[in-house]
This record gives C-alpha cells, structure tokens and sequence, in this order.
C-alpha cells in the first residue's frame, strides 16, 4: 500500500510563503536546477548544511549512520522498545527519535520508511534504523509521496521536488527535478495570459503555487501527481515530463486534503469546511476537472481525507474532532460519524478493515468496520506527547498467509516516529468495550512555535 493514491497525506501548519512579483525569475526558485533539471556547476544537489550530518556533505560519499548525531544521541537507545497498548492486538514495537524537527510527513515502501520535518531533512530508516538522508535547500516538508523509483516531496516554499535512488548506491538520493521546472517556468512565463491575479493583487504564474503545499496524491497508475496547496488550489502534473496540465481553483480558502479515488474521481477537503468531488476528462495531452457535487459543508475545517484501497469508502476528519464517512454504492452515502477525539483530526490512513485517525490531542484511534457497515473502535494507541500530524501504514511481511495485521507508522510533532503492530484479530476486550480516548485540552500541549498555528483552519 505504500505510495498509494489512496494514502491519506499529510497537513502542515507553517506560515505561509510569500509569493514572487510578477514576471520575476529569481536564481534561488530551483534550487540550483536548471532547465535540464541537471544541477548548476557548484552547485549543491542535496545538502546545503553539511554541519547538520558530516557524511550528508557531499553526493558521492556513502552514507554511514555511525557518523549521524543520532549514534551519539541519548534518544537512541529508545529504538526497539517493546510495550504494550491498550489490548493484546495492537503493540508498539518502536520509536525512532531524531532531535532535528517535528516530523510532518511519512511513507513507507516495503522495508523502507521516509520521514520528513520542519528541518528540511527527508530521513531514510530501515528496520527501524537510520538507513539514508537527503535535504532539500529550503520548504518544510509536508508530504511525501511514492511513485515507482521516484520519490516526490511537497513543501512549505510551495514547489515539489522529485528524488531518485542512486543506481550505484542505493543510500544516496538524487533531486532530479523541482517543479515546476525552469524549462516550464520561462515557457510559461512568456506568455501575459498565463498569469493569474492572487491576493494582494499580485500575479503569479498559473503552474506555481504561491503558498504551502499541503498534500501530495497520485492516480493508481502513477502518472498523474495531483498536489493541493493553502493558495486553495489543487494542480495535476504529468509524472512522465513533470509539466503542469492544469490548475484547478478549487475551494474558497485552504486546501488541506486530497486523495484520488476510482474511475476519475478526485476528493478534496478544505477550510472552508467543504469536502468537493471533482471528476477527471482526458483531452488530447492534457487533462480537464469538472466539479461534480459538495459532499460536505460544515462550520469547522476539513482537514484529513482517505480512502480505502477498493475505494468504496471516503472518510473526512474535521478540526471539531469528528470524521464523518460515506460507502459508495451506487452513489456516496453518507453512512455516520466517528466520535473519538477531543481536539482536531490531523491525518487519516485506511487498511483492510480498519481506519487510523490521528489527532492534536495527542492519540490514535483504531477503527474497525463491522459486516453491517458500522465501525467501533478497536482501540486506542497513545504515547506520543504531542500532536500525532501524520500517518502511514502497510502490510506486516511477518504476518500469516490469512492473518490480517499490519504496520502503522505516526508521526508527531513531539520529533518522533513509532512503529505499531495492528491486527484485525477478534480484540481481547470485552463485548461493547469501547476504549475512551484520553480527555486533553489545548493547555495540555506543548505550545512550541510550530505548534502556533495549530488551532487555526491551515493544518
């Protein structure tokens, strides 16, 4: 399931980024990347502070995890702990710490974990321990994505930037693009008519964002990227050339949510307390979104949306702490809400049977649908100390042939990561239990500076 379009993403809650003037091509808008996306002669492909880890510094050197601060750090030694949650069905079997930045995003690809922070850095871990690292030169990294060998990030400064492994050396990551790309910038920018008027009267090009990205999604084939961004559009991009199709105006405030569903359907959630169904048109090259049906309206900000992986269920959590589901059947239905959290629902993720909400206030509900399309909740996963901002989960490779159990992976911004093991097994608790989530208040959360946007509608 790992960089599945279906993934739930993740949503951060950074300031905003200025926007360039109108026409303007500045030398630091791609990251040292030319036209051929091929770096500029002394010019840094993937680190910019070598201070921050010695063997990142250079992108032919191997990377050696005994050189990375993390070896000296007291934190290490939390790695591989084993304690139990609320029932036998549901264990964390680890935390990997790093003492670098609140981790805003995640994805998992077999046996590999990215991780990405506030501190710019995308960490690589396998089996629970730091694998490999690559950094981007600037924007906090909100979302990661998988296609293939590709690895694409979302970031605060608005672009996307595309990574590969390195053929000779599977622990060094190359940028092989930032979208949008120079050779489509200056094509574009030629043209007066591919300018569009944003706030504060100014003109940006319509394949830029000129705020946050907030997500990152991909259709089932990866050829599409689909990115949605706080300047409350979503934009579709080719993976194959990395050109911008189209640009999609899409809600009257922040997009903080989207995730493509089955025969060109595509969900977005935002905060203006809207969830939109838009439906895709190939034309010739390119591609045309039609808006289809508001599926929601609400009073409170959307801020996490998934989809299971048959894609028949659609779940939408809120910033009141609620998520609301629909089944579709012949059409969406809207089939309940989810009571378990106290504060806002930072992120979502969907497997088998059971659905993850994560949430400010510092817990994890495991959901479980019944036969009869109700969900319960199975449990409650805690042990996070601050707001758990995002999720990603794949199947246990130690799991039986017909067990279904799986790994869960939640980010924080207590600048952790645990690894669970969640299964769909009858729980050990009694019939009816229904597990009550920890009753915290904002006062009760670490008011750090990443947290000072945490009760507004951006997520």
């Amino acid at each position: 399931m790992a960089g599945s379009s279906r993934k739930g993403h993740i949503f951060g809650d950074e300031g905003s980024v200025q926007g360039r003037k109108f026409g303007k091509l500045n030398k630091d808008d791609f990251d040292g990347y030319n036209s051929d996306n091929h770096p500029r002669k002394n010019s840094p492909v993937t680190i910019d502070a070598p201070h921050l880890d010695p063997q990142m510094a250079s992108d032919n050197s191997p990377y050696d995890p005994s050189l990375s601060p993390l070896s000296k750090s007291p934190w290490s030694s939390h790695i591989n702990e084993e304690v139990s949650a609320s029932n036998d069905n549901e264990v964390l079997v680890g935390s990997l710490i790093r003492e670098e930045g609140h981790i805003y995003s995640l994805a998992a690809s077999n046996d590999l974990l990215y991780t990405g922070s506030d501190s710019k850095n995308i960490r690589v871990w396998k089996n629970q321990k730091e694998f490999s690292g690559f950094k981007s030169n600037s924007g906090l990294v909100k979302a990661i994505v998988i296609a293939g060998e590709k690895i694409l990030t979302g970031h605060q400064d608005g672009r996307i930037r595309v990574w590969k492994v390195s053929g000779k050396n599977e622990q060094q990551h190359k940028r092989v693009a930032t979208l949008p790309t120079l050779r489509n910038y200056i094509k574009c920018s030629i043209k007066p008519s591919n300018y569009v008027e944003v706030k504060r009267r100014r003109n940006v090009l319509w394949i830029k964002h000129y705020d946050a990205i907030s997500c990152l999604s991909l259709t089932e084939d990866h050829s599409l990227i689909y990115s949605a961004s706080w300047d409350k559009t979503f934009k579709v991009w080719k993976t194959s050339s990395f050109k911008c199709l189209e640009s999609v105006t899409a809600h009257d405030d922040a997009v903080n949510a989207l995730v493509v569903g089955f025969d060109g359907l595509v969900f977005t959630g935002s905060a203006d307390g809207s969830i939109k169904i838009w439906r895709r048109e190939v034309q010739g090259k390119g591609t045309k979104h039609f808006f289809s049906q508001t599926l929601l309206k609400q009073e409170c900000a959307v801020t996490a949306l998934a989809i299971n992986e048959e894609g028949t269920w659609l779940y939408g959590g809120s910033s009141d702490g609620l998520v609301n589901y629909w089944l579709s059947d012949t059409k969406l239905e809207h089939k309940g809400v989810l009571r378990g959290h106290k504060l806002a629902v930072l992120c979502l993720a969907s497997a088998g049977n059971l659905v993850f909400s994560g949430s400010a206030d510092m817990a994890i509900c495991v959901w479980k649908r019944t036969f009869n399309n109700d969900h319960t909740c199975m449990s409650i996963l805690s042990g996070h100390t601050g707001p758990v901002k995002c999720l990603a989960v794949e199947k246990d490779p130690d799991a039986m042939c017909n067990e279904r159990r799986w790994i869960l992976y939640s980010g924080s911004l207590d600048k952790s990561v645990k690894v669970w093991k969640v299964s769909e097994n009858p729980t050990s608790a009694p019939p009816h239990h229904h597990p009550q989530p920890p009753r915290l208040s904002v006062d009760q959360i670490s008011r750090g500076s990443s947290l000072r946007k945490l009760g507004s509608r951006r997520y």
